[in-house]
Formats: structure tokens, sequence, C-alpha cells
């Protein structure tokens, strides 16, 4: 099945665009872009630059994708955007390229941006992220799996970690880490709970849900510094859970430190 593009598109002869692809009305796609199978690309949306598109995505009126990085210490060259497959980019999303030679802002699969979320350089961005309307993302932030985060002005401050399975709420300042399995939520962003819901809607069981409670229990509610904290993780009898295991691992390796219990 060959590309459906409308005739007012403007489509670099230069781009790859694979079976199936369609263009709509206005939309312009530059010489770089390379988009995969079956993607769909309403009418009047921009990509742009170094930027390469999965399969099956679907990219909405006015989303800007691949454009120059913000970043002020850009110095040229063609750093680009990676985007994955089956993702959802609704209406006036952006997503701009990383600042330097060689980088790359990247998302992974199954990814739903809501209208007007914001994407910055050189962000990396894992798989099944649901991100409601007007949630922004600094430069260099980093998502993994199966997170939530809520909309109406939801900030995400330059160079913080979203651990797995958690979840942000709408119109949260994150200015640190918001550890896997967690809540976070406020001016600034505090974890109030772990993520309940969350968890149970991706499959998790009661016993590891249990884990995670008492994780949270551990860490926020006893009153015991990060230290104290972690040693009683680890000598506790959840330790050797996958979930304990994860969150351990997140905790050692947060370089901005972790958002603060409620």
């Amino acid at each position: 099945m060959a590309v459906e593009s409308h005739p007012t598109a403007i489509i670099d002869p230069k781009a790859e665009l694979g079976e199936g692809v369609q263009v709509g009305a206005y939309s312009v796609i530059g010489p770089e872009v390379r988009i995969g199978d079956n993607t769909k690309v309403w009418h009047q949306a921009s990509i742009w630059g170094n930027t390469e598109i999965g399969e099956s995505c679907e990219i909405y009126p006015f989303a800007s994708i691949g454009m120059k990085t913000q970043d002020l210490k850009f110095q040229g060259g063609s750093p680009g955007t990676r985007i994955g497959d089956r993702n959802v980019i609704r209406e006036y999303v952006s997503i701009n390229a990383a600042t330097n030679e060689g980088e790359y802002t990247e998302i992974g699969d199954d990814n739903l941006f809501l209208a007007y979320c914001h994407v910055g350089h050189c962000c990396r961005i894992g798989n099944h992220l649901i991100a409601s309307n007007g949630a922004t993302f600094a430069g260099h932030v980093v998502v993994e799996d199966f997170v939530g985060v809520g909309g109406g002005g939801t900030a995400i401050h330059q160079f913080c970690h979203i651990g797995r399975y958690s979840f942000i709420g709408g119109c949260a300042k994150v200015e640190q880490d918001i550890p896997p399995f967690m809540l976070g939520d406020g001016h600034p962003a505090r974890i109030r709970m772990f993520n309940k819901v969350g968890l149970e809607r991706n499959g998790f069981d009661s016993g590891q849900i249990s884990v995670v409670k008492r994780i949270f229990r551990t860490f926020f509610r006893e009153g015991l510094n990060r230290q104290q904290a972690m040693a009683a993780i680890k000598e506790s009898d959840v330790a050797y859970t996958e979930e304990a295991k994860i969150f351990i691992e997140f905790v050692e390796a947060s370089e901005r430190g972790l958002a603060g219990g409620s």
C-alpha cells in the first residue's frame, strides 16, 4: 500500500515514508524525516529535523516534532529525535530534538501524549506513558515504563527521573525524582501515597501491592532518614522481592534526590 498524501501536504522528496503512511492537508515533512509503516499524520502537523518515527503512530493537527532544541547551548549539527511504534501524539504537542551532535530525544512505544504536552531536548521516555493535557517534560528528563502524568500544566524539572509504575498528579511541580510505584503531587511534588490504582490496573496482585505498601510506609511514614529507611528495607523480609530490588536500585542511582514524603 503506497503513501497517501493530501495535495496540499509538503513532503520533501528526501523524506523516507513507509508503506501505508497517510499525510493530511497542509502538513509539512522535512528532508531528514523517516516515518514507519501505517503511521497517520493528520492535517497541519509539522515533522522536521533528524527525526525517526516508528510504525502505526498517530500524529494529530498542529503537533510539532523534531524542531531544533530550545537549549541555548546548541552549537549546530544534526542532533535528532527518535520515536517508537504505536504512539499517539495529540493536538499542539511539541517534541524537541536533542542539543548536541549524536544525541537524541528518545520516546519508546505505546505512549499517549494528550494536547499541549511538551517534551524537551534529550528526554528519554520509555513505554506506556499516559501524559494528560498540558504536561511538560523539561530537558534531560528520564521517564520509565507505565507512568501516568496528570495534566493542567504539570511541570517536571530538568534532569528529574520518574520511576516505573509511578503517577504524578495534575498541576504538580516536580523538582526531584519520583521513585517507582509511588504517587507524587503538590507544589513542590511530594510522595503522598503509593500508586495503588495504577498497580491494580497493570496487573499487580495483592502480594505485590502489599510489598509496595510496606516499602512506602518504611520509606515515607516511619520518621526514618533516607539511610535508615534504605537499611530497614534491605534488612526486611521483602528485600528479596522484585519490587524492593527495583526501588532500592532507583534510590541508590538517584542524582537529583528524591521527592520527600508529605
